[in-house]
């Protein structure tokens, strides 16, 4: 597992701006990367100061690319919103949504796993939020927190870089790498199990 875990970190730092925007796709998508993006714009802000505001638009544009997706898959169907949000939690997310859209995106991107942001993205598209006010909310918050983090990260850099090559943060990663690999594929399930339920449907 550690040479798997070496790789993937490896490859993704050197990408820099370009990992960064792939993880940021995938964590606004039904699939689950609990901390991907936060961990890495720490650890490139880190070690490059000088380059934290590219870092920070390209994990926020990675965001909102990742909520395009989620945005079109939500508005097309009560099955596209199903593939994203229980049943349990849709009444709870829909009362925000509906008093207050705009501040409960800027705080659902804002706030940290496990707060269900994607289930906020999704339930505000399914009943026909703006798309624009949409996307400038969820990017006001994203760009905020990358920020905060860019800023942290450059204050704390060199112990945030002594902490990485620390053997307590392997074993954050290989617990983080099980959860988004047991959750995405839930996910996944679930993306299934609601597609398959609208083709029934239609032949009936």
């Amino acid at each position: 597992m550690k040479p798997i875990i070496h790789i993937i970190a490896r490859s993704l730092f050197r990408a820099g701006g370009l990992g960064l925007l792939t993880l940021g796709v995938f964590d606004s998508s039904p699939l689950v990367i609990p901390l991907g993006n936060d961990l890495l714009v720490l650890a490139l802000s880190a070690r490059y100061h000088d380059r934290m505001p590219y870092y920070v638009l390209m994990a926020t544009a990675g965001s909102l690319i990742g909520c395009l997706g989620t945005d079109w898959i939500s508005r097309k169907s009560e099955a596209g919103l199903k593939k994203f949000v229980s049943g349990k939690q849709l009444a709870m997310i829909r009362k925000f949504v509906e008093r207050r859209a705009g501040t409960t995106l800027v705080v659902a991107s804002l706030l940290p796993p496990p707060f269900p942001f994607t289930a906020f993205v999704a339930v505000a598209a399914a009943f026909r939020y703006p798309r624009n006010k949409l996307l400038g909310f969820v990017g006001a918050g994203r760009l905020a927190r990358f920020t905060i983090e860019g800023a942290l990260a450059i204050y704390y850099g060199r112990w945030i870089i002594e902490q990485a090559k620390s053997p307590w943060l392997e074993h954050v990663m290989i617990a983080l790498i099980v959860i988004s690999i047991v959750a995405s594929a839930i996910s996944i399930y679930r993306w299934k199990q609601s597609g398959g339920g609208r083709r029934k449907t239609r032949r009936k």
